[in-house]
């Protein structure tokens, strides 16, 4: 099976599952208000960020060795397989332990974090919050044997591990809210079926990969162990300054607004989360084949795959970003009711944001690829304390909006550099073509915009199921029609047609 292959159907496996969970996950998340009110919801969303800020004890290790898998993966080099696997199993053990330990660290220190928790007490919300590190610190200890999956551009074989993993999970804890609704009970519930399901993983992929289980397992060279520290140094800075940019928000929106609104909130993001899902399967999917393309092909052939991909996310992320700010509230008032709904201005930031959030994922996973860390390792950092300063100083005075603006002009950092590193070193170019098509992309994207909101007062004079379906086919019809009417001559837009084409005719071969 070639790289395309792989790709296609990591997506359609990506695809299937995203749709069941979100459709279970929406039903949840409203049974959840229902039954345990905004307040436990946005505790419950707390804690997950929380514990993701955590996760930042995993340092990149992740990243670095799969990047360092592809290669022995497509000589099919078993042994240095089993070497590379067995260090990172020792490497994913230490942080799980360093997880916990700061998680439990933590725990004394939660009254100081959470602003207004309702009725819940000190002591109720500290058993949750164990609840969830135990949940996230059982993780590592399987964690590293989906990177051979992965390596081997099976990805499916995550995601359907996740999908139905989720399925059963919703299902009960859904059960359990309508006949006892309790949020130990709703925790317990996730906590129990995850354990089965780490236990079942490390089954299954033991017996997929029976060589991971020798004894006999040959030491890397002082040479290999040291490219994956040095790699995991530059990683380490990445990180942090990731999670200083991106996963700090909801926590100062706790800490300097209230957790009611953490909920309010992170019903906009589950939309935004979900929907988005099915554009990050796409990125995300090919990105173990973006690996063994750099392994195997010359740069120009790489230089025109990456132009493609990246054609391909100011395309979706473009769309998709006009859509949710047109279309984000009135789901919100179908969905959960009108008092839950944020301003338009800090939606308006929300999307500004996440579309170049989608040139980023391009520009970061590309890097992931290609194992490029070392040359922008301070940037994230950057990143992270131009966030911090500017959300805390400015959510002081503006609330939302002031957290939002920090995250933007964080972001934009990476967007105006990673590019030039990228073109100097993967394809030997300038990044000025790369620039001047951001710009044009983005042009065409504010013209449609333009026109949606032309439309959007009388589509939308009411909010209703008919005019919320009237409404998504104006922007479909708009934005996709201007912009193949600009870009369908394109080169990158050729390709994807050729593609397109070829896969025809392949079917009807078979079909045949």
């Amino acid at each position: 099976m070639g790289r395309i292959q792989f790709a296609a159907k990591n997506i359609a496996f990506g695809w299937i599952g995203n749709i069941a969970t979100l459709l279970l996950g929406a039903w949840l998340r409203q049974v959840f208000i229902l039954r345990l009110g905004d307040t436990l919801l946005g505790v419950n969303d707390y804690y997950t960020s929380i514990l993701t800020v955590l996760s930042l004890a995993e340092l990149g290790i992740g990243t670095a060795f799969n990047y360092s898998l592809y290669g022995p993966v497509a000589r099919d080099d078993r042994e240095k397989i089993k070497s590379y696997m067995l260090l990172y199993k020792k490497a994913y053990r230490v942080i799980a332990c360093v997880i916990a330990g700061l998680g439990l660290a933590i725990a004394p220190f939660l009254k100081y974090l959470i602003r207004d928790p309702g009725s819940n007490s000190w002591q109720d919300l500290t058993i949750y919050y164990l609840i969830f590190l135990f949940n996230t610190v059982s993780t590592y200890f399987v964690a590293y044997k989906y990177s051979l999956v992965n390596a081997q551009q099976k990805n499916y074989i995550q995601t359907n591990v996740i999908t139905l993993t989720k399925i059963v999970t919703v299902i009960l804890q859904m059960a359990g809210l309508a006949i006892f609704p309790d949020f130990y009970l709703y925790l317990f519930t996730l906590a129990a079926v995850e354990l089965l399901q780490k236990i079942f993983v490390s089954a299954y992929l033991n017996r997929l990969y029976p060589f991971l289980t020798e004894k006999k397992v040959e030491k890397l060279s002082e040479e290999e162990v040291g490219g994956i520290v040095a790699q995991t140094k530059a990683l380490v800075l990445h990180r942090v300054g990731d999670m200083a940019r991106l996963q700090t928000d909801t926590a100062i929106i706790g800490a300097f607004i209230d957790v009611t609104t953490v909920g309010f909130v992170g019903t906009y993001n589950y939309v935004i989360s979900s929907v988005s899902n099915f554009v990050n399967i796409i990125f995300n999917s090919v990105l173990s084949s973006f690996g063994n393309l750099i392994a195997t092909e010359g740069k120009e052939k790489q230089y025109l795959m990456f132009r493609v991909y990246r054609f391909l996310a100011c395309w979706i992320y473009g769309f998709s970003a006009i859509g949710f700010y047109c279309m984000l509230t009135p789901l919100i008032i179908l969905w959960v009711g009108e008092e839950r709904i944020l301003p338009d201005v800090v939606i308006g930031c929300i999307m500004l944001d996440y579309y170049f959030k989608g040139e980023r994922i391009v520009l970061s996973n590309y890097k992931t690829a290609a194992g490029i860390f070392e040359q922008d390792k301070y940037l994230a950092l950057i990143q992270g304390a131009v966030n911090l300063v500017i959300s805390i100083v400015l959510v002081q005075k503006m609330g939302l909006v002031g957290i939002y603006i920090g995250t933007i002009i964080s972001g934009l950092i990476a967007n105006l550099t990673k590019p030039v590193i990228i073109y100097r070193v993967c394809f030997g170019k300038n990044a000025r073509e790369y620039f001047w098509d951001s710009l044009k992309y983005l042009g065409v994207s504010g013209a449609a915009l333009g026109l949606v909101l032309l439309i959007r007062p009388i589509a939308m004079a009411d909010v209703s199921v008919i005019s919320f379906i009237l409404m998504v086919i104006w922007i479909t019809v708009i934005f996709q029609g201007l912009f193949l009417l600009v870009f369908g001559r394109c080169e990158e837009m050729q390709y994807i047609w050729r593609l397109l084409r070829e896969r025809i005719k392949s079917r009807r071969g078979k079909d045949a």
